[in-house]
């Protein structure tokens, strides 16, 4: 199927050295479609069906600029939603997957070569523009050699793929087992957003890896998860606290904790860790990668010292799509190398190495943050702030509201003393910004503080709870509107919720989820499905919490691809040999 439906994408004129947008739901079939791509030599561009329309449309005008070569591959259920000068030519994938052999199954398939770009995955940017990272297939087929030797896996093995396609770590779960002959298993976005039902399909699927961030992992843990003793947990995306990572450990085989920034390539270092771990480092670089910690100048710093993170090697990529200027300010010519062309990029990462080797990850020396796996400019939100006609200054921070609980705080200056809703900023940020960038609460102040220098002083910022809300409150009436109330206010740390309140709306996200669902079972005996909990505001939600059944179905089984001749030898053939050492 995958080679048929390369052909037909080359029949229909996508050539070596083209982008591919790809704007589809989580299955077997995307990784299909994915597969399909390379192998006409194409590179492929995640479009999250889950994003804003307005920031879908920025990547596709910004990817593909005023190129006429346009190709787009979507469902029909999505068409509504693809930018309007895409959706007469998007090509439809239950008929790009049709299994009868159609007129182009003779096209001529140019295949990609190393220095290709293997796909285009969309970063948050400083400025309020979204950068495209070009990653090229040398890049790709480094990385899967190396990890290959370094986690070990083989035929017996199932990697539950639970990663949106537009996080780049996704590449670890799609490809990695099919180069090793093991098994992929591909969970839903439904599925990977409900602890539940994630737990459930580790153990049905017989998964023995599991990647994930640490706000997933600890989702796991805090829903009663109890670990698999043939699980592997690959652990990356943001920092590991040594609590969880002790946690995740006591339930598990082997516990990974790795590192990397989209710019070289998924993960460039690993560090395994023991049950016992006193301390969480990111560990070593991963084959043909090396890492420096260098001073103001550049320079080598001795082993302990804290400096700024740089990582060169076969994993660097080849630079941001389209921004010259910006590619040559991040990626610059490696002076430690002897390898012509090698270059560095600047991670922006504070780290010390250590006497034994492994590095120690320390911060960071910009407005960038992690939240739940995603990489974030705090910059990007404050433009988008600025858009709405009565906001003239802002300034957002990622604050602690409790141990593992990180949420997104805005501030705002008004014009001219102007009244604005919380509600209306969270609607005007949400049409651009995806789910995870959404502030958690919005604070007003007559000004920003700032140094004596003119620049916002962030630390001067005052402390702020959730937002105070302006809407229209409702009081929760019946003793079960009051008891999810008072289930929203423990979790969610409001001091008033109202029956028109939705979870999210009133600062909820995945994390926050999954402990509302948990108590909201342990206190009414119902499962309360996360999409409920993401859609219905609190009086629909206690209504279908009367009608529910005890029982529910259970749930479909995850989509699989499994180890064979098809999906293997087209991955042979795209990733031809193991790169030598650098």
């Amino acid at each position: 199927r995958v080679e048929l439906a390369a052909r037909e994408l080359s029949g229909l004129g996508v050539r070596r050295g083209d982008l591919v947008g790809l704007f589809v739901e989580r299955s077997h079939s995307m990784l299909i479609a994915l597969l399909a791509i390379s192998a006409c030599g194409a590179a492929y561009l995640p479009l999250d069906p889950a994003l804003p329309k307005e920031r879908l449309e920025y990547i596709v005008g910004d990817a593909f600029g005023d190129s006429p070569r346009r190709f787009v591959i979507s469902q029909a259920s999505l068409q509504e939603r693809l930018p309007a000068d895409l959706c007469a030519g998007a090509i439809d994938l239950s008929w790009l997957l049709g299994t009868l052999p159609r007129a182009n199954e003779h096209s001529a398939l140019e295949p990609a070569r190393g220095n290709d770009a293997a796909y285009v995955i969309y970063t948050s940017g400083s400025t309020g523009r979204p950068k495209g990272v070009e990653v090229t297939q040398s890049n790709l087929i480094n990385f899967l050699v190396s990890m290959r030797a370094r986690l070990g896996l083989s035929r017996q093995d199932v990697l539950l793929a639970v990663t949106t396609l537009s996080f780049d770590i996704a590449g670890l779960e799609l490809y990695l087992p099919l180069c090793t002959g093991a098994t992929v298993a591909i969970a839903t976005r439904e599925e990977s957003s409900d602890a539940a039902t994630l737990a459930g399909l580790l153990a049905r699927s017989n998964a023995t890896f599991l990647q994930a961030t640490p706000a997933t992992w600890r989702m796991l843990i805090e829903s009663g998860w109890q670990g698999a003793d043939a699980l592997v947990a690959l652990c990356g995306g943001e920092a590991l606290p040594l609590d969880l990572a002790r946690d995740i450990a006591g339930r598990t085989k082997q516990l990974f904790n790795l590192y990397g920034p989209t710019e070289t390539t998924i993960w460039s270092s690993i560090d395994r860790l023991p049950r016992e771990a006193r301390e969480v480092t990111i560990g070593r670089p991963i084959c043909n990668t090396r890492m420096y910690v260098l001073g103001p100048q550049r320079e080598l710093l001795p082993l302990g010292a804290t400096g700024e993170l740089w990582i060169g090697g076969l994993g660097v990529a080849r630079g941001y799509l389209r921004r010259p200027e910006l590619t040559a300010q991040r990626f610059i010519e490696d002076p430690f190398a002897q390898r012509a062309g090698a270059r560095l990029y600047r991670t922006g990462d504070l780290a010390r190495r250590r006497a034994d080797g492994r590095i120690e990850y320390l911060g960071r020396i910009d407005d960038q943050v992690k939240l739940r796996g995603f990489r974030i400019e705090l910059g990007e939100i404050e433009a988008a702030l600025r858009t709405h006609p009565a906001v003239t200054d802002s300034a957002v921070e990622l604050c602690e509201f409790g141990v593992g609980d990180q949420r997104l705080v805005a501030w705002y200056v008004a014009a001219d003393g102007h009244a604005i809703d919380d509600l209306e900023l969270r609607e005007c940020v949400a049409r651009q910004l995806p789910e995870y960038m959404l502030p958690s609460a919005f604070a007003r102040l007559d000004a920003l503080p700032r140094t004596p220098n003119g620049k916002l002083d962030r630390k001067a910022l005052p402390s702020v709870g959730a937002a105070a809300r302006q809407a229209l409150f409702v009081a929760p009436q019946g003793e079960l509107e009051l008891g999810v109330a008072q289930i929203w206010r423990d979790v969610l740390q409001v001091e008033k919720v109202g029956a028109r309140d939705r979870f999210f709306d009133l600062g909820g996200h995945s994390l926050l989820a999954m402990r509302a669902i948990t108590r909201l079972e342990a206190r009414f005996g119902v499962r309360v499905p996360a999409r409920d909990l993401m859609l219905q505001n609190l009086s629909q939600l206690a209504q279908a919490i009367s009608e529910r059944h005890a029982q529910t179905r259970e749930p479909a089984p995850p989509a699989e691809a499994r180890k064979g001749s098809g999906l293997l030898g087209a991955l042979r053939g795209l990733f031809g040999k193991p790169p030598p050492e650098a």
